[in-house]
């Protein structure tokens, strides 16, 4: 088919489906021809997306098209903030709501955020009409979410965390046992000679930690070669530990939950989990004094 042809054609078809009140093609050009067809392009997947991801019902497929040739066509000021808001409106009542809640609550059926004292807050917000400033109920969210997520953990593990807890009130009495009023647990298995670090000494040791089944989930050991790294840049059941060992000394350490990662779950090592540590401090790596 000749260029000329095609384009004729093409113009024939569009006129077919374009609606009376929306914009029509008329396609002289190559460059009209290429405008027409990455418009089309575009709507590649629309639809499935305002079916299946905007809720919108199919019997109202219709009225969605209706109100994109609005939008399109709007050239009032006025109108166009109108139809703006509109669509914050449905986006927030929608799609903002069901994610902020499953994020809070992790979808849990039986706890939900309320959703006309979202909806009541959001709009007050907007209005500046809200009883608080928002970063003050930014803060307020944070906190609360925080414990809305640690109370969920606490009752998901449970178990576990009542047989942690239960290993470190029996293993305190063991022989050879000694516990600080942190409630760090450890035992001494060889004392060194060496300097005692500092909060900001960088320490070089060699490790293997375990929880209190006997998985291992990390060892210096085996990789044959000791860490570095300051002694406060750990976690503070290490840092305490460190910061009391001469250099040369090898320690057992029984650190609580509180003193480890808590309710932190990371891979290997699940909430709450009392971590063990067979700990050897190789040596005090000094640091270049500072340029004056």
């Amino acid at each position: 088919m000749k260029k000329g042809a095609f384009l004729m054609a093409l113009a024939i078809a569009t006129g077919m489906v374009s609606c009376a009140q929306g914009p029509k093609a008329n396609m002289k050009n190559e460059v009209d021809t290429l405008s027409y067809m990455m418009g089309v392009s575009n709507t590649q997947g629309l639809q499935e997306y305002a079916l299946g991801r905007m809720g919108i019902d199919s019997a109202h497929y219709a009225d969605f098209v209706r109100g994109i040739e609005q939008g399109m066509k709007e050239t009032d000021a006025k109108e166009k903030a109108y139809l703006m808001g509109m669509q914050i409106g449905q986006q927030v009542s929608g799609q903002m709501f069901d994610a902020i809640n499953n994020q809070v609550f992790e979808g849990d059926s039986v706890n939900s955020l309320t959703k006309d004292n979202f909806l009541a807050g959001f709009l007050a917000g907007v209005k500046n009409e809200a009883i608080v400033a928002t970063d003050s109920a930014s803060l307020y969210v944070r906190t609360q979410v925080e414990a809305i997520k640690e109370k969920a953990l606490e009752e998901k593990y449970a178990d576990y965390k009542k047989e942690n807890e239960e290993f470190l009130a029996n293993n305190k009495n063991k022989e050879g046992i000694k516990v600080t009023p942190s409630g760090l647990q450890y035992k001494v298995l060889k004392e060194g000679k060496g300097k005692v670090p500092t909060a900001d000494s960088r320490v070089k040791v060699h490790y293997k930690g375990t929880l209190i089944d006997g998985t291992e989930f990390d060892s210096s050991y085996k990789r044959k070669e000791p860490s570095s790294f300051r002694a406060n840049q750990v976690i503070k059941g290490w840092t305490e530990a460190l910061t009391m060992m001469p250099v040369g000394s090898k320690w057992m350490l029984y650190i609580p939950q509180e003193l480890g990662y808590g309710s932190r779950n990371t891979g290997k090592i699940k909430p709450f989990s009392t971590l063990i540590f067979e700990v050897e401090l190789v040596d005090i790596e000094e640091t270049p004094a500072k340029k004056k």
